[in-house]
């Protein structure tokens, strides 16, 4: 068994499609398509895009078959295997649409993990459940009670009936549906229609310069927009082949993803920061040198804040593999606009912005002279804030920075992000009122993010919702975030910084991951870093210890600031009292491991 190959005698279209099966139906005539490897490099399954037509449109007849309304919602549990591309594709010619379901990949989440199903099959009323094997007691026990057609695996899926003909796609018909938000019990399914997802792939796909030479390798999971439009749509939609890696075996074995761009001369891949920073941790030694990815031009990196030491301390390790740190390309992007929202120039490398903080919180990002970008990440020197910068808007769309009031800020002035364009949502599926909240009847999407423009580019400061304001300062949960872990000498995701409502106010309260169990060594952990806290941003802070797996993230992988609150919020609660040095451990639903908890007090 072989890969598909890289160069094909198909002639190279950018997009030039209303709908993905139209895409399709063009990268079927070539000779590329997908590939699938384990962590131990061995390649487990090949998916040329001519023979992913033909599964799909068997599956497509089979759906057809059950003679479901044009529109109505296919649920699938997104693994990476080559069954959800075919049950995928299936709906595009059958005429439904597809809800991609996430991946548990944490151990001890059963609990959490069937709500959080049990949220999405209700709010998405699918009529459809296909998983693979593994998941299906998971996704039965979901399901119980709902209305469904068929629940089950593709195989058993692929012993019903055939329909009659496929359906023709309408570029305003919706795509897929993809989950990005809300809460377990109202979750928010991002309605994505034909004609706005092939808007922002053409415009991707145009912007990196994608041509006969280019090859992407994947680890990231498809229930997540960059996964799923950037590393599986976008590269379908440019007849390329791609090698993909499962996301659970990254985890285990991230050098892998190294391996397979190394191996299969990859020239595009993406990845959040922690991939980059999990991969120059798991290094050892001269291994870099087993690598050759002088190939990879574009190393793409989004979907949280972007630390520029994390970037840099991953080139600088490396470099003897023949990375080149201007392969760099930081963006910025959000479901709720299909993909990408904005990209710098190609072969810039990341640009970093160097602001004074104490301005930053006052709204302003002044400019300071300095050099270096820290270490692990920290503002350097005292006073610094390292910001990076993520590019201009992609053509055809607009983004303005606004202030409470809605009105348009000028450059270095902070405020909400705003974004207008082609590629925007249709809406949150079934939920009028949250639509209107985020979506303006002139077509502006709040998203929710803040930011400013430097007069040349995009830059992001932070979540809305999660501006910790303290004693009538701004500060940025990063910034606290970032200081413990290197005052504890944590891994980037070690702690979550937020504020909750205490005895006096607002107080700012950080949660710190740690395997650490003898309590007065965890109660001088805390004193230190309560007095880091204290010099810094002049202060007190509640600083929490759970153990290792405890901070919760969401469906897509992220780190979730509002869940460790409401968490603490919970356990604080359920002891009786405020802070307890001591308290008995709160299991988390959706933990690894529940851990022991402790409180060092104030």
């Amino acid at each position: 068994m072989n890969p598909t190959p890289t160069k094909t005698e198909h002639p190279l279209s950018l997009c030039e499609f209303s709908s993905l099966r139209e895409a399709l139906n063009y990268a079927a005539q070539g000779a590329t398509g997908y590939n699938f490897y384990d962590r131990r490099g061995g390649l487990t399954a090949v998916l040329p895009y001519s023979l992913l037509r033909v599964e799909a449109l068997a599956v497509a007849a089979r759906l057809r078959d059950l003679k479901l309304p044009r529109g109505s919602r296919i649920a699938l549990v997104a693994e990476t295997q080559p069954e959800f591309l075919h049950a995928f594709f299936a709906c595009q010619y059958a005429g439904l649409v597809p809800v991609t379901l996430p991946v548990s990949i944490h151990a001890g989440s059963h609990d959490a993990y069937v709500a959080q199903l049990r949220g999405m099959l209700s709010s998405s009323d699918a009529k459809v459940v296909l998983a693979a094997g593994g998941y299906l007691p998971i996704v039965a026990e979901a399901s119980a009670g709902m209305d469904l057609r068929f629940v089950g695996t593709p195989e058993e899926f692929r012993e019903l009936p055939h329909g009659d003909e496929t359906v023709e796609s309408d570029p305003a018909d919706i795509a897929y549906i993809q989950y990005t938000s809300g809460s377990t019990r109202f979750p928010r399914g991002v309605m994505i229609t034909h004609e706005a997802l092939s808007v922002n792939l053409k415009c991707m796909l145009e912007s990196l310069e994608f041509n006969d030479d280019d090859r992407c390798t994947s680890w990231l999971p498809w229930y997540h927009d960059m996964g799923l439009v950037g590393l599986v749509m976008a590269p379908m939609s440019a007849q390329r082949s791609v090698d993909f890696l499962p996301t659970q075996h990254f985890v285990m074995a991230p050098l892998k993803w190294l391996a397979l761009i190394s191996e299969n001369k990859a020239t595009i891949s993406f990845s959040p920061p922690f991939g980059y920073e999990l991969c120059t941790r798991r290094l050892r030694g001269d291994g870099a040198s087993r690598f050759d990815l002088s190939s990879w031009r574009v190393a793409g990196v989004g979907a949280e804040m972007i630390r520029p030491a994390t970037l840099a301390a991953f080139a600088d390790a490396f470099r003897p593999s023949g990375f080149q740190p201007r392969s760099f390309h930081p963006s910025y992007g959000m479901a709720e606009c299909s993909l990408a929202l904005s990209f710098p120039p190609l072969g810039s490398g990341v640009v970093v912005d160097r602001i004074d903080s104490d301005r930053l919180e006052q709204g302003e990002a002044v400019p300071v002279e300095c050099e270096g970008v820290g270490e692990r990440g920290s503002a350097a020197p005292a006073g610094v804030r390292f910001l990076v910068e993520c590019g201009r808007p992609m053509p055809g769309h607009e983004i303005e920075i606004r202030d409470e009031a809605g009105k348009p800020l000028p450059d270095r002035r902070v405020g909400k992000i705003f974004a207008r364009g082609p590629s925007n949502m249709s809406g949150y599926l079934g939920d009028e009122e949250a639509t209107r909240e985020v979506l303006s009847p002139d077509g502006w999407l709040n998203t929710g993010d803040l930011g400013y423009w430097t007069g040349e580019s995009l830059v992001i400061t932070g979540r809305h919702k999660d501006l910790i304001i303290i004693k009538g300062r701004n500060v940025w949960p990063q910034d606290l975030e970032i200081l413990a872990e290197e005052e504890l000498d944590l891994r980037l995701g070690g702690a979550l910084a937020f504020a909750t409502n205490g005895p006096e106010g607002d107080e700012a309260v950080i949660v710190v991951q740690s395997r650490e169990q003898d309590e007065e060594k965890l109660a001088a952990l805390a004193d230190r870093l309560q007095a880091s806290v204290m010099r810094a941003f002049g202060f007190d802070c509640v600083v929490e210890f759970v153990g290792v797996g405890i901070l919760p993230r969401t469906s897509s992988g992220k780190l979730s600031r509002s869940a460790a609150r409401r968490e603490f919020e919970e356990r604080r609660e359920q002891r009786g009292t405020l802070y307890p040095h001591r308290a008995e451990p709160l299991a988390r639903q959706g933990s690894v491991s529940p851990g022991v908890v402790r409180l060092a007090g104030r």
